[in-house]
């Protein structure tokens, strides 16, 4: 599980990620990108939003978002976020192909997306 301190929880947090408009995607997951960090001794936060438009059970939902907490905790327990740790936070959206995915192919898509952030 991802710990309390590196977890996006409320609304005005989320709506700020959303409001700087910078994102990058690909097939399998959109990341909004936050703000730069103004203190580089702040931890980088991470939502996950999975909406009810991406399949209507909730044990679809649940388990996408698991295996992306999953991928977010062992990229920052390997320490890969490099010019990403950089950013206040991240909210991390799934896409349809992501539905039927495993661990490992989430994973390389959100290390390919961490290369992108500028």
């Amino acid at each position: 599980m991802l710990p309390k301190k590196y977890r996006l929880k409320n609304t005005r947090a989320f709506e700020a990620t959303y409001k700087n408009r910078h994102i990058v995607s690909d097939s399998m997951l959109t990341i909004y990108v936050g703000k730069e960090k103004k203190e580089l001794l702040a931890e980088t936060k991470f939502g996950f939003v999975v909406s009810k438009k991406f399949h209507k059970r909730a044990v679809k939902r649940n388990r996408i978002k698991r295996l992306m907490r999953e991928c977010v905790r062992l990229c920052l327990k390997e320490n890969h976020l490099k010019k990403a740790e950089k950013y206040m936070s991240f909210i991390i959206i799934p896409k349809h192909n992501a539905l039927d995915s495993n661990l490992k192919t989430i994973e390389t898509s959100f290390y390919k997306l961490l290369e992108k952030i500028k």
